[in-house]
C-alpha cells in the first residue's frame, strides 16, 4: 500500500498514539579519553571536563544516556550564579570520579552510593545548554541571549499537541559507558540544585553496538548518521559546530553549539509491515548494507548527479532531501548525535520506541531548520512521529578551576 490511500490509513490508525522525530545516531571525534578493562562494571574512562568547548558534542556518543529538561527557579541574578557554580563543581566531580566526602553516621551520607564506595569516572559527560525562555525578564539576561535562540518552532509533521515534553530553561545532556552511571549523576545534581533548578521532562535512550559493523542501526534497522561532518577537522567544526562570537553572536557566546532535541516515536507495527523494497526506497540506503541505493557500501558517496531523475535513489527519499550534497547545502550540513528509546508500551498496546534525535551546529536556522524543511511530506513521516523536545543553547566550555559553566553570560551581572 503507498500513495494517498496508505498515508490516510496510517494516519487514521495512528491517531492518538505518542509519537517522535528522527533519525540519528553519531559518529565523532574521540575526546580526551582514557580506556580501561573491557569487563563487566565501570568502563574506567575519563572523558577532561574542561576546555574550550563541553565534553558530550564532538565525544562519540556512550552507550547510555539521559537527556533532562529543567526550570529554573532561582530567585534572582546572584541565584542563577550559584546555580551554575554549583553544576559546575558538581560535574567536575562525577565526571573526573574520586571518593565522595566522608560524614558522621548521624547525618545524611553524600552520595548515594548506587555506584560504590568510589564515583567511577566511567566515561560521563554532562553537557549543560539553556533555553530560550531563560532570557526572559527574571534575570536581567534579554540582552545576552544568543542570537538564534528561540522556542522550537512546530513543524508540518510534528506531533506535539499537549505534550509536556516541550521546551525548557535549561537542558542537562548526560551520557556515560553505563546506565548506572547516567542515573547516579542526575540523582546527584539533583540534590544539590533543588534550590536553583527543577525537572520537568525527561527521556532516556540507548546506543547500540554496530551490528554486524560500522554505523549503528535506529529502531527501522537501518544504519544511522553516516553522513555526519568530519569533526576531526577544526576547519569544519568552525564552519558547522562552534559559535564564533562575532556579527549578531553576543561575545560570549564563542564556543559554544546550537542544540536541537527531538523526540520521534516511530511507528514499527505499521513499518514491519512494509516491504524491504519500499523500506530502502523511503530512506535511500540498503537495510542490510548502509549502502546508497546507488553504491556498494556504506560510506560509498551517492552520486545524484548522474541520477537527476531519482532512478536510483528517489528525489523524496531520506538522505537525498536532508543532505543533497550540492554547493548551496554544503553549510547546512549538522553534527548529529542520537540515541534509541523505548518507553514500553502506549495505550493501544503498541511498543513506544523511537529516537532522540539529537544534533548540533553553528546556526539552527541556517542548518537544522533549513534540512527540517526540505524533509516536510517525505514518505517516511508516515511512520515517524516527533512529540516532543526543544531548541537549546550549549555554553561554551570551562576554561580553568576558577570558571564556571555560563560564566560569560553572567559577567558583570
Amino acid at each position: 500500500m503507498n500513495g494517498v490511500g496508505r498515508r490516510s490509513f496510517l494516519r487514521g490508525a495512528a491517531a492518538g498514539a505518542a509519537g517522535a522525530v528522527g533519525a540519528a545516531a553519531v559518529a565523532g571525534v574521540a575526546a580526551a579519553a582514557v580506556a580501561a578493562d573491557d569487563g563487566p562494571g565501570p568502563s574506567g574512562r575519563l572523558i577532561a571536563f574542561e576546555g574550550d568547548h563541553q565534553a558530550g558534542i564532538l565525544t562519540p556518543p556512550q552507550a547510555a544516556s539521559s537527556f533532562v529538561a529543567f526550570d529554573v527557579t532561582a530567585r534572582n541574578p546572584a541565584g542563577l550564579s550559584a546555580l551554575l557554580r554549583t553544576l559546575t563543581d558538581r560535574i567536575r566531580f562525577l565526571t573526573s570520579g574520586g571518593v565522595p566526602a566522608a560524614t558522621d553516621v548521624a547525618s545524611p551520607p553524600t552520595d548515594s552510593a548506587t555506584l560504590g564506595a568510589s564515583v567511577p569516572s566511567d566515561g560521563l559527560t554532562v553537557t549543560v545548554s539553556v533555553g530560550a525562555s531563560l532570557f526572559d525578564d527574571r534575570y536581567g539576561l534579554a540582552p545576552r541571549k544568543p542570537a538564534r535562540l528561540t522556542p522550537m518552532p512546530v513543524f508540518p509533521d510534528d506531533h506535539v499537541e499537549g505534550s509536556k515534553e516541550l521546551h525548557g530553561d535549561l537542558m542537562l545532556q548526560i551520557c556515560a559507558d553505563s546506565r548506572d552511571t547516567v542515573m547516579h549523576a542526575l540523582r546527584d545534581i539533583t540534590r544539590h540544585t533543588r534550590a536553583g533548578m527543577q525537572p520537568v521532562w525527561k527521556v532516556d535512550g540507548f546506543h547500540t553496538a554496530p551490528r554486524p559493523a560500522g554505523t549503528p542501526r535506529n529502531q527501522l534497522g537501518f544504519k544511522d548518521g553516516i553522513a555526519n561532518p568530519d569533526v576531526t577537522d577544526p576547519r569544519v567544526t568552525g564552519d558547522l559546530i562552534w559559535t564564533r562570537g562575532t556579527g549578531p553572536e553576543p561575545a560570549w557566546t564563542a564556543g559554544g553549539s546550537y542544540q536541537v532535541v527531538r523526540i520521534i516515536r516511530m511507528l514499527i507495527e505499521f513499518w514491519d509491515r512494509v516491504s524491504l523494497h519500499e523500506q530502502e526506497d523511503m530512506i535511500g540506503r540498503r537495510r542490510d548494507s548502509g549502502a546508497p541505493l546507488d553504491g556498494a557500501s556504506e560510506h560509498d558517496r551517492p552520486d545524484y548527479e548522474a541520477d537527476p531523475q531519482g532512478h536510483a535513489v528517489p528525489m523524496d527519499a531520506h538522505i537525498r532531501l536532508a543532505n543533497p550534497r550540492t554547493p548551496a547545502t554544503a553549510g547546512q550540513q549538522i553534527l548529529r548525535r542520537g540515541y534509541n528509546y523505548e518507553r514500553g508500551l502506549d495505550l493501544n498496546g503498541d511498543l513506544d520506541v523511537g529516537l532522540i534525535f539529537c544534533c548540533y551546529q553553528q546556526d539552527v536556522v541556517r542548518q537544522f531548520q533549513a534540512v527540517q524543511e526540505r524533509l516536510a511530506g517525505e514518505p517516511l513521516v508516515d511512520y515517524i512521529q516527533p512529540t516532543g523536545g526543544g531548541y537549546f543553547f550549549a555554553l561554551p566550555g570551562v576554561r580553568g578551576g576558577g570558571d564556571f559553566l555560563g560564566s560569560g553570560l553572567l559577567a558583570g551581572r
